[in-house]
């Protein structure tokens, strides 16, 4: 079996920034150990697969371990694919996922996730994370991911995590974002997935339901810039509507290529 393949940098406006996500068109889905086998062999943090549904697109998320309920930047990778490959020029897809219809708007070069909201409530940290840190959080929150807030983003810079130790907890399907207030946009962050193939995320979509509405009610603001500061850094355009969190950024098309399944 021959199936199309793009790969896709996400949250970026360059190649090799932001993070990259493979992206799968079928006509229907594939045994779930397949598709997973192909997410292995795809050794991205994601990789998404879609269906065409009338006049919307059935959407699932894959790493190289598990099925994910929601993903940012390949949700981003798979519109841009639909947009500029596949020539879909309509302005709004419709996404239907586990997390329910998810919609993105295109605007120039520009895409617009709209999320659910997801704001993280005070929690006590696990002491394998507590050890793994080089420096203390001075806030723990938690939601689908824990949120552990730093005074400065030289801490979320320098901070170092011993793997080892971090990957003695299990939290799928969240993971360990690292926050403080920014200084040249609203607030960044970096992303630590437990016992995954990709340890430190480049930039996660998903992770934004839970800190756009946390920095929201510390800025004061509905509109924020956020960067994540991986290697490859993101930068994303973010929007606090309460129940709903509106995640923006660009995306440049790496790879078009096919693969193969047997």
């Amino acid at each position: 079996m021959e199936l199309p393949l793009y790969q896709i940098d996400a949250f970026t406006d360059q190649l090799f920034g932001g993070n990259p996500a493979c992206v799968v068109p079928l006509q229907q889905w594939l045994p779930d150990e397949l598709m997973l086998q192909i997410a292995k062999e795809n050794a991205v943090a994601e990789t998404a697969f879609f269906i065409p549904s009338g006049d919307h697109y059935a959407l699932r998320w894959f790493t190289p371990e598990i099925e994910m309920d929601l993903c940012g930047h390949a949700t981003l990778a798979t519109a841009h694919a639909i947009h500029t490959i596949l020539g879909n020029t309509s302005p709004s897809l419709i996404f239907e996922s586990q997390s329910g219809p998810l919609q993105v708007t295109i605007m120039d070069d520009l895409y617009r996730l709209q999320f659910p909201a997801r704001p993280p409530q005070p929690a006590a940290l696990p002491l394998q994370i507590s050890t793994a840190l080089s420096k203390q959080p001075v806030q723990v929150l938690k939601a689908r991911d824990y949120v552990l807030v730093y005074e400065s983003e030289e801490d979320i810079l320098q901070i170092r995590i011993n793997r080892q130790i971090m990957d003695q907890i299990n939290i799928d399907p969240g993971g360990v974002v690292i926050t403080a207030r920014g200084t040249a946009c609203d607030f960044v962050s970096r992303f630590f997935t437990p016992q995954a193939s990709v340890f430190e995320d480049p930039v996660t979509g998903s992770a934004h339901c839970s800190l756009i509405p946390y920095w929201s009610r510390q800025t004061g603001k509905k509109e924020m810039v956020a960067m994540q500061l991986s290697d490859r850094r993101g930068k994303l355009y973010c929007t606090d509507k309460d129940d709903e969190v509106w995640i923006a950024g660009h995306a440049r098309t790496y790879a078009n290529g096919i693969l193969y399944t047997r």
